[in-house]
């Protein structure tokens, strides 16, 4: 295992960031931050890359923040990215979490700053932060009740409690759930798949879901519109077109 924080390996058009502290749970401090900052901007720039998974190596996703390091003044936050260099500012790209043993604290957040979910049947969530004084503040209590139902937010976020996997799928926070061990393996089938389609399409797809949220009736199809217009203009647009047609696989340009 390599000494970085942070290591980014590529599978044809996907790419999987694998959190690297695993005698410290993969808590996230500011190397971890920007480590995954500086991937994702290289990532999202790139059109050979469709998609991203991202886990944590040793068995575990993510303990959350430092707070060692915290308590030193080593903050693992991003200019523009925020905490762990994802929470502020997501990738255009689809990402895919997967989950092995503990998500908690800021490494929920992490997860919930995905797309995607998936987790081990062992794995546990947790917002603990009001056991230490402090607050989910990289998005986990604001993310979490447009997740899953209000009154099931709340009690996860002011008992700071462990949850299993299980019960987050009951309640379609988390999409697969997987033997122990095998959450990268399933995580990877899935960004696959998504990776799969043409990217403009999946880009301008995950920018809609994601904005539209606070979009009006009256202007919901307009916004829409300008971002789902260049897609149809597209030349992959042309291309799923000849593909169908001609019954091949496309080949997509992200053009």
């Amino acid at each position: 295992m390599s000494d970085s924080e942070v290591l980014v390996e590529e599978a044809g058009n996907v790419a999987v960031i694998t959190i690297n502290r695993p005698r410290a749970r993969n808590a996230v401090n500011g190397a971890v931050a920007r480590g995954i900052a500086a991937a994702l901007d290289e990532l999202d720039a790139r059109s050979d890359i469709s998609a991203y998974v991202l886990t944590g190596a040793g068995g575990t996703f993510c303990a959350g923040m430092d707070l060692k390091g915290f308590l030193s003044g080593d903050f693992p936050v991003v200019e523009g990215r925020g905490f762990g260099g994802l929470a502020e500012a997501p990738p255009k790209k689809p990402l895919v979490a997967a989950v092995e043993g503990y998500a908690l604290a800021g490494g929920f957040e992490l997860a919930l700053s995905c797309d995607v979910i998936v987790a081990s049947e062992e794995a546990k969530f947790g917002l603990p932060e009001p056991k230490r004084g402090l607050v989910a503040g990289a998005g986990g209590v604001m993310r979490l009740p447009r997740r899953i139902p209000y009154h099931v937010a709340m009690e996860i976020a002011l008992t700071g409690d462990h949850y299993p996997a299980a019960r987050l799928y009951e309640l379609g926070l988390v999409n697969r759930i997987t033997p122990a061990g095998g959450a990268l393996e399933t995580a990877l089938e899935l960004t696959r798949k998504i990776a799969a389609n043409a990217p403009l399409a999946l880009a301008a797809t995950k920018k809609v879901i994601i904005e539209s949220q606070d979009w009006s009736l009256e202007e919901m199809f307009t916004k829409q519109g300008a971002i789902v217009g260049p897609v149809f203009g597209s030349k992959d647009a042309m291309e799923g077109a000849a593909a169908f047609a001609e019954k091949r696989a496309p080949n997509w340009k992200g053009e």
